[in-house]
């Protein structure tokens, strides 16, 4: 069993509150989320969407439904170049000096 497999859930029977979960439709992300509640019977649950702060209803059989990937090792964090002087500043254009001579 590979990891994309032992990741699928096939019921919202297996899930439990606050469990976090994807939810595929056609190779693409759709929701991202922790579940809020579960409907075994009607094979439903709620999650709340990380990406939207939405409650959402999600059918497992409409959805390919994943356990969310647990975070991989720390990477070492990149530098950013350094700014050079010849480069402005950013101003946002509501800050900027007046255009007009």
């Amino acid at each position: 069993m590979n990891v994309e497999e032992a990741r699928h859930i096939r019921s919202s029977s297996e899930l439990n509150v606050g469990d976090q979960i994807e939810a595929w439709h056609n190779g693409k992300l759709f929701h991202r989320g922790t579940v809020t509640q579960t409907v075994a019977a009607m094979d439903l649950f709620w999650i709340l969407d990380s990406r939207t702060g939405t409650r959402r209803l999600i059918d497992v059989e409409a959805l390919v439904i994943l356990r969310a990937a647990e975070p991989g090792p720390a990477r070492a964090a990149t530098r950013a170049p350094a700014r050079t002087p010849s480069q402005p500043p950013h101003m946002p254009l509501f800050q900027a000096p007046s255009l007009s001579g």
